[in-house]
């Protein structure tokens, strides 16, 4: 009787032991096959050639995928104009986020009201942003091009399809739509500042440059190099308003990764081409990352440990 009893125990021991991983297999069986099967999958298409609209089988081509990037002038210049987005898209959005949220962080009456004013692009879905920005830019009906000629600063701009024009006209709307991001972020940490250190500055004779230089900057790198590397990621995902607005024209202008890469996929049909693509742009979106995350890494100030 007592050894059927440490049996039964025994086993129902073993069955709670493993009842956690019974509980967890359902989400690991989706992930694995949602997310590790099609990155390995992806991964092995990049050393083939496979062109699906010639119905010629896949042959393996090794790296012929990944020489053919480094020829190939579309792509960089699909990277070129991703650079553009980082160097004055993300570092205005900075800025101008900076600007609003140091503003913002003082009380007055209505605060809050301008706040929830400032992020209603953010609210805005983006196909609803570039359906807008695209009547905005009309060269006839547009309202911007109305100012431009009531004014007399201009008979009209094509911002849509002029070669000069149409990668600024992109990022100035995704300026619009992504400022309130940084700008909320940044709120959040400068409101998380504590009042002593400012007060400390301020008896000790601090200026308010001082006071914004080595107090409120250094507390706030983490969180400036976190949005940064947010938006620096999302950059490379930049997709909706290019196919909105110019369809990546006119002649490539306007061009991102994400849309020469979907063009080489889904229009073209080289999924081979368009995985080596896809690989290239997650190497480049690692260094970046790695960048961002080595200055997070760096030593703390004194008050901060």
């Amino acid at each position: 009787m007592k050894k059927t009893i440490t049996v039964k125990i025994t086993k129902g021991f073993k069955i709670e032991k493993h009842m956690p991983l019974l509980f967890i297999l359902p989400c690991v069986i989706i992930l694995l096959s949602v997310s590790v099967f099609p990155f390995i999958y992806s991964l092995l298409l990049s050393f083939n050639s496979w062109e699906m609209g010639s119905g010629l089988p896949r042959r393996f081509v090794a790296f012929a995928n990944y020489g053919r990037l480094f020829t190939d002038l579309r792509f960089w210049n699909s990277m070129l104009n991703m650079g553009k987005v980082l160097l004055f898209g993300v570092s205005s959005q900075f800025l101008i986020g900076f600007t609003l949220a140091m503003l913002l962080n003082r009380a007055f009456k209505a605060r809050n009201l301008i706040t929830t004013f400032f992020l209603l692009p953010l609210m805005i879905a983006p196909v609803v942003v570039g359906c807008n920005w695209k009547m905005i830019y009309h060269y006839s009906y547009g309202p911007l091009n109305y100012i431009l000629r009531v004014l007399r600063l201009s008979e009209g701009v094509n911002w849509l399809g002029s070669m000069k024009v149409a990668m600024p006209a992109i990022i100035i709307s995704d300026i619009w739509e992504w400022t309130p991001f940084m700008m909320i972020v940044l709120l959040a940490g400068l409101q998380t500042i504590s009042v002593e250190l400012y007060d400390a500055a301020r008896v000790d004779g601090a200026s308010r440059w001082q006071v914004f230089w080595y107090i409120t900057l250094p507390v706030l790198k983490p969180i400036i190099i976190i949005v940064l590397l947010i938006r620096g990621m999302d950059v490379f995902k930049l997709f909706d308003i290019v196919v909105l607005l110019t369809q990546g024209g006119p002649a490539g202008a306007s061009e991102t990764v994400s849309y020469f890469n979907y063009l080489t996929g889904f229009k073209y049909f080289n999924m081979g081409y368009a995985a080596a693509i896809a690989y290239i742009q997650l190497i480049v979106i690692i260094i970046v990352a790695n960048i961002f995350l080595r200055f997070l890494q760096e030593r703390k100030p004194e008050y901060e440990r």
